[in-house]
């Protein structure tokens, strides 16, 4: 989407195309361990310190990136997806939060809320792994509201990308899930 900000013509982020490789990464989580998302496709030399290690049957991948911790909307969201914590979280799917807050911040907010799935850091380098998906509002120095289901084999198979004052509907996800 292009919009006119000021005189200035400013492309809002779109993600990552369904159908494509999702783009790998090693973010740390609310306890200092490694994710990576390639250990989660199953088959890949686990490190053993982010205890996804692939087993070679890969899971299914819910991505979600959120703006901030601690926000309004945000919060709302991530309660959302811990109340229905079972739809997201089996043998088969793992889901992941990803902010550009530093780990310190989602220590503490994922204690505050509850939140026992992984919250992951973008803090440094800034916004990497949310501009490799599409994200990265360069203005506003955080992600978008993007989520990704990625299958076993690391494809995208859905994707929604909501501006930063728009929640997500999280039934969406769930039959994301379901068609996979």
């Amino acid at each position: 989407m292009t919009g006119t900000v000021a005189g200035t013509a400013r492309t809002t982020p779109k993600g990552i195309p369904v159908g494509s490789q999702a783009p790998d990464f090693a973010l740390k989580d609310n306890h200092g361990r490694t994710v990576r998302l390639s250990e989660l496709r199953g088959g890949a030399e686990g490190d053993g310190n982010g205890g996804f290690e692939g087993d070679g049957d890969g899971r299914n991948v819910v991505l979600v990136f959120y703006p901030f911790a601690f926000t309004g909307v945000c919060t709302g969201e991530l309660h959302a997806l811990r109340d229905e914590l079972p739809a997201f979280v089996n043998d088969d799917t793992q889901l992941l939060a990803v902010s550009t807050d530093s780990i310190h911040t989602l220590r503490i907010f994922a204690e505050q809320e509850g939140l026992e799935y992984p919250l992951l850091s973008d803090f440094w380098p800034h916004g990497e792994t949310s501009r490799a998906y599409g994200i990265f509002d360069e203005e506003k120095g955080c992600a978008l509201r993007g989520t990704f289901v990625i299958d076993k084999r690391g494809v995208v198979r859905w994707s929604v990308v909501n501006g930063l004052p728009d929640a997500r509907d999280l039934d969406e996800y769930v039959k994301a899930l379901a068609a996979l």
